[in-house]
């Protein structure tokens, strides 16, 4: 369900206006509200409610997946519109526990019940829950979105200030561009004087934006090593990198006490050559499948002492040059340094790490958090309470990274997710974005544009990387962008195009009567060439997220 977005005359209007509504499409602007603190009392309903206002949730009977039948909570939805998002939030309290997961899901017709959010609720307290879903079929029937208890418990489930918002598609790709313009964009104005200040009019005034401010950029591995027409098709749109595997334990130090950095070490040389951002990915994974098979039977001793050395090894040689490390790699999912080292053993990981590296950003790295919440291991509140842990072992993780391999994208809750998130006010990167290969490459091109779409245009969203590392067989893990001999694949036409329309390029006029010429572009950097009387003066600045208005002053 790929759309364009509506760059329009209608884009910029909507840039100034206060107001509630759109001013020409008349729907409500997206709530980007969120909480993650368990509250007294239920906040009011976003939208006044929208098109649930003022219902209660009815008990419902709902045939489970065994066969039996439970009664949840539930709201009954009738003529849900075809090709619409909607926004769903409301506060949950629970009785008969201390706390429990609660899941909303939607039955609609004879489709699969879609988890469609989730929030880990208490019994003493509020707890805000925030999903969404895009209605893509027809239905003439009643829809149901019910709320289960997702743990083996007896429990009441209450619900308040629910609200549900619709959304076109057009509305929804009116507000991403909304926030492009207002968060990824400012108005600058260059203004052009003589030696003696006075103002020029008539000058001729070239802009060209030359780098961007906003990272986006793609895993590497070892193929690009030497490899001309690769390197010079990465850099071309890339700011930023990541190594596959090249740094991991088990390509660093194989066998126990031999270090090899050959590879990484060639790579970081491209990456530092052409000004790259780097991420460091990553220290410690925690699946055994991808430790090393000399670490797995260490006893604990061993390992303690094996670990230490490995943050020191690595730490110690690429100090200053990665600007971010993925300390724990799918840390909800597994936990074989827990199980060996106890419990304390990740929050000890940070704690080296920072010591190593004070000015690295320091990240937890998982999936299935942002692409859907069907995984009950990493729901958002999940990954959220590893965080508060770490706080109060007195560590302090710096990055949020969600590794975004998505299947089908449900933008609503891929939103309310990122909203929850942002409350925590530290960095949010999607660090390994792709789209799975059971789609053909037209539909995956689709999909991850709805997906760059969506995190280009969330305020919270510091940077995107795509997992799209190109191997010498001309594999990827699952998309790939460019064949072998570097001619574009339908999602390598589709970044190409993205880049494009996320950059300001040049910029030609003439100023005005009173020496000045206004643009709008994109936070970054600029060249600028002014020319008057046969003079000529070039000169360089920045855009950057603090201005309100840049203003720029040239001499000729």
């Amino acid at each position: 369900m790929a759309f364009s977005s509506l760059f329009t005359a209608a884009a910029f209007i909507i840039l100034y206006c206060s107001c509630s509504v759109y001013p020409i499409l008349g729907a409500p602007l997206y709530d980007y509200t969120a909480y993650t603190q368990c509250k007294v009392e239920p906040e009011d309903p976003l939208y006044d409610g929208g098109i649930i206002k003022n219902e209660a949730a009815t008990m419902e009977h709902i045939l489970e997946s065994n066969g039996s039948t439970t009664s949840w909570p539930a709201f009954v939805l009738t003529n849900l519109s075809p090709s619409t998002f909607y926004s769903f939030s409301g506060w949950i309290r629970i009785y008969g526990s201390s706390s429990s997961l609660i899941t909303a899901r939607l039955m609609s017709g004879n489709s699969p019940h879609s988890c469609v959010g989730t929030v880990v609720a208490r019994h003493e307290c509020w707890s805000f829950l925030k999903g969404g879903f895009y209605m893509n079929i027809e239905s003439n029937a009643s829809s149901l979105l019910y709320f289960q208890n997702s743990d083996d418990k007896e429990i009441t489930i209450t619900i308040s200030s629910a609200s549900l918002q619709p959304f076109t598609k057009e509305q929804w790709s009116f507000q991403q561009q909304y926030k492009i313009n207002t968060e990824r964009k400012r108005a600058v104005t260059i203004h052009v004087s003589d030696k003696q200040g006075a103002r020029l009019q008539g000058a001729t005034v070239r802009v060209e934006q030359v780098s961007k401010d906003f990272p986006f950029g793609s895993a590497i591995n070892n193929n690009i090593i030497g490899n001309l027409p690769y390197q010079r098709w990465f850099v071309e749109r890339f700011n930023a990198a990541v190594f596959e595997n090249e740094l991991k334990w088990a390509a660093t130090e194989p066998k126990q006490g031999v270090f090899n950095y050959t590879l990484a070490d060639k790579m970081l040389d491209f990456v530092r050559a052409n000004q790259i951002v780097a991420r460091g990915h990553n220290i410690f994974w925690e699946d055994p499948k991808f430790i090393p098979s000399w670490v797995l039977n260490l006893t604990s001793s061993e390992l303690e002492l094996a670990v230490k050395q490995r943050i020191t090894s690595l730490m110690t040689k690429y100090k200053d040059e990665f600007v971010h490390w993925d300390v724990s790699n799918e840390f909800l999912h597994f936990n074989f340094y827990e199980e060996k080292l106890g419990e304390n053993a990740t929050y000890e990981f940070f704690e080296a790490a920072h010591e190593a590296d004070p000015l690295a950003t320091l990240f937890m790295n998982d999936f299935n958090v942002v692409e859907s919440c069907k995984d009950v291991k990493s729901t958002v509140d999940t990954y959220i309470s590893k965080m508060r842990e770490l706080r109060r072992f007195g560590v302090w993780m710096d990055g949020i990274g969600l590794e975004s391999h998505f299947d089908e994208p449900n933008l609503p809750l891929m939103r309310a997710i990122l909203d929850k998130f942002a409350t925590l006010q530290i960095p949010i990167w999607l660090t390994e974005v792709d789209i799975s290969n059971r789609f053909s490459q037209d539909k995956q091109a689709g999909y991850l544009e709805d997906v760059l779409r969506e995190g280009f245009s969330h305020p919270s969203v510091n940077g995107i990387m795509l997992w799209s590392a190109l191997h010498q067989n001309g594999k990827c893990y699952q998309m790939c962008l460019t064949d072998t001999n570097f001619n574009n694949l339908p999602a390598g036409n589709t970044v190409d195009k993205l880049l494009k329309e996320w950059q300001t390029g040049v910029v030609k006029s003439q100023t005005d009567v009173h020496g000045a010429f206004s643009f709008y572009g994109f936070l970054g950097e600029y060249t600028v060439t002014a020319s008057f009387g046969g003079k000529t003066t070039n000169t360089t600045f920045s855009v950057s997220r603090s201005d309100e208005t840049r203003h720029f002053s040239i001499q000729i």
